[in-house]
């Protein structure tokens, strides 16, 4: 063929920030998904599921003031001028959801939804723009026993999906605590929203870089050991202290003593946020999750420039290496908050909700880290074709063991028994159905049985004894071919 008329094929690859999921990861994954779903159907939650794409406007949250709304979310231009994009997030279509339906939704509403979002940034190691989120809310519920309950379901399904206690900690914090330090700081006003974000930025690292680093944050900058300079707050000594001080009391256990000190260094709804700290840790108390599952810690403020009250953080505390081989905290796999003013986007008025969210893939990390995922990796049970004359006996046999519940599948290729093992192995077939012409002649099928059969191949080492010995290869009358094989799956079960 001349280079003129060479065809031109594409490249196979795969979008940046994106990721394949196989076989065995989606079973330990949808695993784990139903042990959270069952927590979540027990205390009472609904499913919804709504649409990957929302109008832009709907969403909100990422959108600039630019022709072309993609900062944040992936989006498209339809015929008529809308603009449309993929959900960043499941609580904006909740919100969206919610006011639609408004007037026919029972109050409170409980649900619970799980699906990939997706998110427009730059992609990095671990980082991707697909991922899923697993999501459950209350709207119309105001602060208090709403709050205090999704702290113990984060809790219940850490445990639920074998995160042990004392490896976890909900911890909660409110968001009208840190505006009441910020107004005693004089940064209460809407033009100091940037610097603002810059502490709550700071207030994050403390436990990458602790109080000292902190501390270096909120005042001029800090210079990392490769001589990378961060910008700091530029807060004057008194106003650190102040936020020193107010980050301090995450070291201590939430008491009178610790809500009289914050008292003192808040101002504005300070004392209020305060009060709802207060009653959620009695709400708790009360349903026996002790600080030693939940605890109040103030230095939580992920999520406050978005939440309104309180907000919640599940961390894993057990310690893992990171990719430079160093020793540190899992961290976060999901989160929460009180979200009162979402809703009111489309209603005008003001709806309260507070709800939480299980980051997937990092707890599926979690537990990977810990060694609790239940990876069924076992294939199906394989009938061999071993004449193709025949392929309706094997068909029936195949049918058979179907019809009891056997999950089972009938090569289909068009190899020779080499190959067809070869594919069993691949496959991780716990065992294989043979008949032959002699089988056949004489009522029987062999089964091998494949798992058996590699244990015992570590101890045989003579080709000759593996030919004549034939371990773990065994026939039975053909009627008896279903009880046969559940004998064999039955073994390897326990």
């Amino acid at each position: 063929m001349s280079k003129k008329n060479k065809i031109r094929r594409p490249k196979a690859r795969l979008p940046k920030g994106m990721r394949d999921g196989e076989a065995s990861e989606i079973r330990a994954m949808n695993t784990m998904l139903e042990k959270i779903r069952a927590v979540y159907e027990l205390y009472g939650f609904e499913p919804l599921e709504t649409p990957a794409y929302e109008y832009s406007d709907v969403l909100g949250k990422f959108l600039p003031d630019q022709e072309r709304p993609n900062a944040g979310v992936f989006s498209f231009e339809e015929d008529g001028g809308d603009w449309l994009s993929l959900r960043y997030d499941l609580t904006a279509p909740l919100a969206r959801y919610v006011a639609l339906n408004y007037d026919r939704l029972p109050k409170p509403y409980r649900r619970y939804a799980t699906g990939s979002v997706w998110r427009n940034e730059k992609p990095g190691p671990g980082r991707f723009r697909q991922f899923t989120q697993f999501d459950a809310d209350t709207v119309g519920a105001p602060v208090g026993a709403a709050d205090a309950e999704m702290c113990m379901l984060m809790a219940d399904v850490m445990e639920a999906v074998g995160i042990k206690r004392g490896d976890y900690v909900i911890r909660v914090n409110n968001r009208k605590i840190f505006d009441g330090i910020m107004i005693a700081i004089g940064l209460g006003e809407e033009e100091s929203a940037q610097r603002r974000l810059t502490v709550l930025r700071a207030i994050d690292k403390l436990d990458k870089f602790g109080p000292a680093g902190v501390e270096l944050l909120l005042g001029k900058g800090r210079k990392d050991e490769s001589g990378d300079y961060t910008k700091g707050a530029e807060l004057d000594p008194e106003q650190i202290t102040t936020l020193m001080a107010y980050i301090g009391t995450a070291e201590q256990s939430f008491d009178a003593d610790v809500e009289k000190q914050l008292d003192k260094l808040s101002q504005g709804n300070g004392a209020e946020g305060l009060k709802e700290l207060a009653d959620i840790q009695s709400l708790l108390l009360a349903a026996g999750y002790g600080p030693d599952r939940i605890r109040i810690d103030p230095s939580v403020i992920r999520g406050l420039e978005y939440y309104t009250g309180p907000v919640f953080e599940a961390e894993v505390t057990f310690d893992v290496k990171n990719d430079k081989g160093q020793v540190i905290q899992f961290g976060s796999v999901g989160g929460g908050g009180r979200y009162d003013g979402l809703v009111a986007r489309f209603k005008g008025i003001e709806i309260p909700a507070t709800g939480m969210s299980i980051g997937v893939s990092r707890l599926y990390t979690a537990l990977q880290a810990l060694d609790e995922l239940e990876d069924d990796s076992k294939g199906p049970v394989l009938v061999l074709v071993m004449d193709k004359e025949r392929i309706a006996d094997t068909q029936a046999m195949t049918h058979e063991l179907r019809t009891a519940g056997i999950r089972t599948e009938m090569y289909v290729g068009g190899s020779g028994m080499r190959a067809q093992m070869k594919y069993a192995d691949k496959r991780a077939a716990p065992c294989v159905i043979i008949q032959g012409s002699d089988e056949f002649a004489a009522g029987e099928v062999t089964i091998k049985d494949l798992v058996e059969g590699s244990e015992l191949s570590k101890e045989i080492t003579d080709n000759k004894e593996w030919r004549e010995g034939r371990p773990a290869q065994f026939a039975v009358k053909r009627d008896e071919l279903v009880e046969a094989v559940r004998s064999v799956l039955k073994r390897h079960e326990a």
